[in-house]
């Protein structure tokens, strides 16, 4: 089914950063129409004022993946989201142009450091989450990550996935670990850059959470947790099945292959979600400091939701109705 036109024109009313890629993913438009779109993010709106706030040294708020001088006993809930790394995730997600932060890979390779034993950036550090935006950031803008690429694939736990906590001792995967790692491995493979024992890495850990059909605990057969089916953008490092669908469509159109049928539940509770307008609800804002708020609050109907959901419904639906005769 089309996406109502009264639904588009509002999803089309968007900073760039969401524009361009309504245009090419739900409205159909042609190629030279979303590149148009896509090359404005480094020009105005979000993009324009994030690439804005980097510091001389190719940083952003002084710090890896922490603003330097972060009170680490702080009771403040949350984290910060504006240190090196969130923005780098949102300026890649956004789609900026690499060539935008010509020399940023260079200056972060001589000035950054972990916050975790003041490890060089490039070379990640123990967090499967913060080394997977590490790969795929790296990827983006030319950085030899090819030793990231190796800890993923002797890192991945016996079941199939990743948990940050391995270094604590942790044996068992955790979703919000194995999705944040997925993502990175499939950026880093649609680069043109993984050999077959990564994207053997990634597909087991798909399998990971398709064994669990994005909900539910293999044990017991009970939903996860509440956080599953709680929908915020941006996704940040949570895990949700709208943050996982998502993930799971791209790896299909990319790697060719149809939907997986065990994704249906996860699929149905997306439905779920939708109001009568066919708009989704941002049901909370993750707390902590940001540059500048890029969606709505808790509450209102959000673009950024409402493009993520109808996008994985289209895919599903469109699939289970088959080629078009």
């Amino acid at each position: 089914m089309a996406v109502a036109p009264a639904l588009l024109d509002w999803l089309l009313d968007s900073d760039p950063a969401l524009r361009w890629q309504v245009e090419r993913d739900l409205a159909g438009a042609a190629p030279e129409v979303w590149q148009e779109s896509r090359s404005r993010v480094g020009r105005e709106g979000f993009g324009a004022r994030l690439l804005a706030l980097q510091d001389p040294d190719g940083q952003w708020a002084g710090g890896a993946y922490f603003p330097a001088g972060h009170d680490f006993a702080s009771e403040e809930p949350g984290q910060p989201w504006t240190a090196t790394t969130w923005s780098l995730n949102a300026l890649r997600e956004w789609g900026l142009d690499a060539a935008a932060l010509s020399g940023t890979a260079e200056l972060l390779d001589a000035n950054s450091r972990w916050e975790y034993d003041n490890l060089p950036y490039w070379g990640g550090e123990v967090d499967c989450c913060i080394n997977a935006y590490t790969l795929a950031n790296g990827a983006w803008l030319g950085a030899d990550v090819s030793g990231l690429a190796r800890w993923f694939v002797e890192h991945r736990l016996p079941d199939g996935g990743w948990n940050c906590e391995w270094v604590e001792g942790s044996s068992r995967s955790s979703f919000h670990s194995t999705i944040n790692s997925l993502k990175g491995l499939l950026y880093y493979e649609q680069a043109g850059l993984a050999g077959g024992e990564l994207a053997s890495a990634r597909r087991a850990g798909e399998e990971y959470l398709l064994e669990r059909r994005l909900l539910y605990r293999r044990s017991t057969g009970e939903q996860v947790a509440h956080w599953a089916s709680r929908f915020v953008y941006p996704f940040r490092w949570f895990y949700s099945v709208l943050n996982a669908t998502d993930y799971f469509r791209s790896a299909a159109l990319f790697d060719g292959a149809t939907p997986d049928p065990r994704l249906s539940d996860a699929i149905e509770t997306v439905r779920a979600a939708r109001g009568p307008d066919g708009r989704w609800i941002q049901e909370r804002r993750h707390p902590g400091d940001v540059w500048f708020e890029v969606d709505v609050p808790a509450g209102e109907p959000s673009k950024w939701l409402t493009f993520y959901g109808t996008r994985v419904l289209e895919w599903w639906d469109g699939a289970q109705r088959g080629p078009a005769t």
